[in-house]
């Protein structure tokens, strides 16, 4: 009788979990001190502001590892690490750079690129160094000389993508290097050079070539009138000991959990978010110099942890994949490292629900770039507005924001992939207080409207994970063609 009684109580309990909804089942495992212990923890100074390569950064993924395992999400199969392990190489900004332009000295100045020189000649003014500038112009062995961006008043965004198109048209006809002439204030510049100062890529471990690096510099002049003639001849006078070079070691975390339905768990949701941050910069009116990164992203970085934790107790018929990535702030580097090297065929996975949360200044809201670029878009409304939020789109599509996260390096594979962001409806300066500021601390949060936020992205997962529909691209995305080509043998 014992035996029977058991057997019949265990029945009884998967009856009541099965019977259990979706929304219920989100709303049962998302508690406000587990959000606080996740996200105190990861913007805690001890971890240095998380910058990929640093002690703090392999502390993070240390600790993400550890949540993972406990809440039963495994290692890839084949592996036996969480870790997907790569090597990146950071270039450091050097110690002096001097710059003469017709025998004047300009002391403002950072560089993109910039090997060891002393270097003097003739040199080019061609405007703001469109194409159409540069058409007809004989650069070979000079140094061009631009205005930044492409018209006046752009901002730094538009004239750091502008930079790229021009340092190629120098490079393609022969110059010596770019100069760009801009103009921003001094707490504005001193934030430039700070990101300028320095990159980093993916190291290739099979290339050992030396490449060479052709100078190209930002010079701040503080006027839009520098006095140079376009098409005319300047001389230039460029000195530098040259830019370093250094290997860091880091690492994305990955763990899968295994789909309940008998055919759908061959197909993946990819739910990931950036975990590194901006590390320590320059120290604030308190003295504060470390960047905790408690939105940019340890709330991304809970949000994830949060469906393991949920899909632990209640797995949904898709299988989970979790990543969370490392490098995203300089430059979407453990994305692009995981598209490329996928340790699951890209082809399995149905959908990949990006988290980033770079601020917030509505708490109505959920924002998710790229809401209605995808067949989910009913799905996450209805997560987010389940727990009381609106979910709204792109409020700000100038700025290119789908194409600047994490998502998008699965979205160049095809796979359709939103990011879930905390609720903004424009930048205002309640962003900029905190967005990569020493302030950005985890006292600083709502944790009562965060509370909400991870209800919504619970439940916005699981509704991805347990339809029957196969989610795809809206017709006309820009993706789509590479979503049909990506799932062409797989019945997508």
């Amino acid at each position: 009788m014992k035996n029977l009684f058991t057997l019949c109580f265990a029945f009884l309990l998967v009856g009541i979990l099965s019977a259990q909804t979706d929304e219920e089942k989100a709303a049962s495992t998302v508690n406000v001190n587990t959000i606080k212990s996740h996200i105190y923890f990861l913007a805690d100074d001890l971890l240095e502001g998380r910058e990929a390569g640093t002690r703090g950064n392999k502390i993070a993924a240390s600790y993400l590892s550890s949540e993972l395992r406990r809440n039963g999400a495994l290692p890839v199969p084949g592996t036996d690490s969480y870790y997907q392990k790569f090597d990146l190489v950071q270039t450091g900004a050097p110690k002096f750079l001097e710059l003469t332009l017709n025998g004047v000295a300009y002391p403002l100045l950072a560089s993109f690129t910039m090997p060891a020189m002393e270097q003097s000649g003739e040199a080019i003014f061609l405007g703001y160094g469109t194409e159409a500038d540069f058409k007809g112009k004989d650069v070979k062995d000079k140094m061009v000389v631009v205005l930044g961006g492409n018209a006046p008043g752009q901002d730094p965004g538009q004239m750091f993508r502008s930079s790229r198109e021009k340092v190629e048209l120098a490079k393609t006809m022969g110059a010596k290097g770019l100069v760009e002439l801009v103009q921003f204030d001094e707490g504005l510049w001193t934030r430039i050079q700070h990101y300028m100062g320095s990159r980093t890529e993916v190291k290739n471990p099979n290339d050992a070539s030396e490449n060479v690096e052709t100078p190209h510099v930002w010079v701040n002049t503080k006027t839009n009138n520098p006095g140079f003639e376009k098409g005319k001849m300047l001389s230039y006078n460029l000195k530098s000991d040259g830019q370093t070079k250094t290997t860091l070691h880091t690492q994305n975390v990955v763990a899968i959990m295994e789909g309940s339905d008998p055919q759908l768990k061959n197909e993946y949701v990819i739910y990931s978010a950036h975990y590194d941050h901006v590390g320590i910069g320059q120290p604030n009116a308190e003295g504060d110099s470390i960047y905790n990164g408690a939105r940019d992203n340890a709330i991304g970085v809970t949000a994830v942890l949060s469906m393991a934790e949920n899909l632990g107790k209640y797995p949904t018929k898709r299988s989970a994949l979790f990543i969370l990535f490392t490098g995203e702030e300089k430059g979407l580097l453990g994305s692009e490292y995981y598209a490329d090297h996928p340790m699951i065929p890209l082809d399995q996975v149905s959908y990949c629900f990006n988290t980033d949360g770079g601020g917030y200044n509505d708490t109505s809201l959920a924002t998710i770039i790229g809401l209605e670029r995808t067949s989910a878009q009913s799905l996450i409304e209805k997560g987010a507005s389940t727990f009381g939020l609106k979910a709204i789109g792109d409020p700000a599509p100038e700025q290119g924001l789908f194409d600047r996260s994490d998502n998008v390096s699965f979205a160049k594979k095809g796979i359709p992939a939103p990011t879930y962001s905390t609720g903004f409806s424009s930048f205002n300066d309640e962003i900029f207080k905190y967005y990569h500021q020493a302030s950005d601390e985890a006292d600083s949060l709502d944790y009562g409207y965060l509370l909400k936020f991870y209800q919504g992205y619970v439940l916005s997962g699981r509704l991805i994970a347990n339809t029957q529909e196969k989610l795809f691209w809206n017709a006309g995305d820009k993706y789509e063609e590479a979503g049909k080509a990506l799932y062409e043998n797989s019945n997508k």
